[in-house]
């Protein structure tokens, strides 16, 4: 029997899994906190289906998004990536993502783990939200442009208010499962 999933949903497989196992899931590991902030900036212009079809060559192509390894990528190391087929090639994307491991490195050492800073935005819990359809879901949200507002302070890239706002469905700080889904309101075990 078929499960009732969010709309946004198309019967690739990957983003059944995408969906089911992860997004809306909360997130506390900091590395992948890190792989999806990077990952909701590379997919500004795009289409959320055509970064996760790269995932696995982002991964590989950025030491599977360990944020030190990246902070000290060089010229070289730039230029290696902008021939790199399987990622998406925009040279201002590939500078956001060194230059934004720098500035998580920055924040993990102010705060602990970015974990502790990121989860603030929302109180440290999982907004629970009680959307009917997927169009009802907004693009962005106080609290998102509050983030946004706070990241770009710090000298991020790439984290506009919609991007905050992708970011946290994706790291399940805000549970955007509509109410007819079969993750709807953090049935997430």
């Amino acid at each position: 029997m078929d499960k009732n999933r969010c709309e946004w949903v198309t019967n690739e497989q990957i983003y059944i899994d995408y969906h089911d196992y992860e997004w809306g899931k909360p997130t506390h590991d900091d590395q992948e906190l890190f792989e999806m902030l990077l990952l909701e900036g590379a997919q500004a212009g795009l289409s959320w289906i055509t970064i996760l079809k790269r995932r696995d060559n982002y991964r590989k192509a950025f030491d599977h998004f360990d944020p030190v390894k990246v902070s000290q990528y060089d010229d070289w190391k730039r230029e290696e990536l902008l021939q790199d087929e399987g990622i998406i090639r925009n040279k201002l994307k590939v500078n956001a993502f060194i230059n934004n491991a720098r500035q998580f490195l920055k924040i993990q050492e102010e705060y602990g783990s970015f974990d502790s800073y990121i989860w603030q935005f929302v109180g440290g819990e999982p907004v629970l939200n009680n959307w009917k359809r997927h169009e009802d879901v907004p693009d962005f949200t106080d609290e998102s442009k509050q983030m946004s507002k706070d990241l770009k302070k710090r000298g991020f890239k790439f984290v506009g208010p919609t991007i905050c706002y992708a970011f946290m469905q994706s790291t399940g700080m805000v549970n955007d499962h509509t109410k007819d889904c079969f993750l709807y309101h953090g049935n997430t075990e």
